[in-house]
């Protein structure tokens, strides 16, 4: 008996709401497999927000962390943005309060800031632009070449963007916990395994790993070179949900983890009851007050007009 037929009467309720609710369900690459077959979009946070704003949607179900149905709600204010667990949140994302932020600027006065999208809507309200890891380089080369630049929160990102431009960053000591478990020897191992395979790795990966690697690519990234690539084997580092769409997508291709303990816990948090009960009661509801999530979406249009 496969997953469907285990969870046919869950996903027929699931979907049957949906449609009653006029509801849309984004689903990222990270998440539990049998979450990702149930998304009208799969994708990154930024791609799937844009694509919940372009839709005639009422309600947004987000399976993903907060910040990413922060980022919903930002672009599409007036939608009711659900995320299934309240508790799933970004340790990245935390790392930075805009209390932080705003000492840090004060140290810098003259410096531009740029945000990755893994943020909360608090510090975005804070800052110059937004960026993502597919676009950082070009967000970042887009700036006046006198001004420093404030990268926040990502140190490992920042160091990729730097060693990519000539640009000098202002790094916050943030960094992704599930993307550090991806070690040097990892990759080393399973290049050895798999020696015809080509390595993708993320870039909020170490700079260690990323230079045993043939790329750094964001996870939408990774899903289109999959695709385009001659290549039949790929080792890939990252979170792994991403592998089963990798896998589903090109079934005549092989895909490996970097390491199998590269499991974010708050991306399993979600799973198909949650999405049922967000439906049925509505809950949990992302609010944000108008005066972040104005000043918010303006760092994120900035990003768009650019990339």
């Amino acid at each position: 008996m496969n997953k469907r037929d285990d969870n046919s009467e869950l996903i027929d309720k699931i979907q049957k709401l949906k449609r009653e609710r006029n509801a849309v369900i984004l689903v990222h690459n990270y998440q539990l497999p049998e979450v990702q077959d149930i998304a009208d979009f799969r994708g990154d946070s930024l791609g799937l927000s844009q694509k919940a704003s372009q839709t005639d949607a009422e309600i947004i179900v987000f399976c993903g962390v907060l910040f990413m149905a922060e980022t919903a709600k930002i672009l599409s204010p007036d939608k009711k943005v659900l995320i299934p667990e309240i508790k799933a949140g970004c340790p990245m994302a935390d790392m930075i309060t805009a209390q932080e932020l705003l000492k840090l600027k004060k140290e810098h006065p003259e410096a531009m800031v740029v945000a990755y999208v893994n943020t909360t809507a608090e510090v975005k309200a804070k800052v110059d632009i937004c960026c993502t890891s597919a676009n950082a380089l070009r967000i970042v080369n887009s700036l006046p070449e006198d001004k420093e630049i404030i990268f926040v929160p990502d140190k490992y990102l920042a160091h990729y963007v730097s060693t990519q431009t000539k640009r000098k960053l202002i790094p916050w000591e943030g960094y992704c916990p599930t993307h550090v478990k991806i070690l040097p020897e990892d990759i080393i191992r399973q290049k050895k395994q798999h020696p015809q395979a080509e390595v993708i790795v993320h870039p909020e990966c170490t700079p260690e790993v990323i230079k045993l690697a043939d790329r750094a690519l964001s996870t939408s990234g990774i899903c289109k070179y999959a695709k385009g690539s001659e290549a039949s084997e790929m080792i890939i580092g990252t979170e792994i949900g991403i592998l089963h769409r990798l896998r589903k997508e090109n079934p005549q291709k092989r895909f490996y983890p970097a390491t199998d303990l590269a499991v974010c816990p708050n991306m399993k948090l979600i799973t198909l009851e949650k999405v049922l009960w967000a439906l049925e009661d509505l809950q949990y509801e992302v609010k944000i007050p108008d005066n972040i999530r104005i000043r918010a979406k303006q760092s994120v249009e900035r990003m768009l007009q650019i990339s």
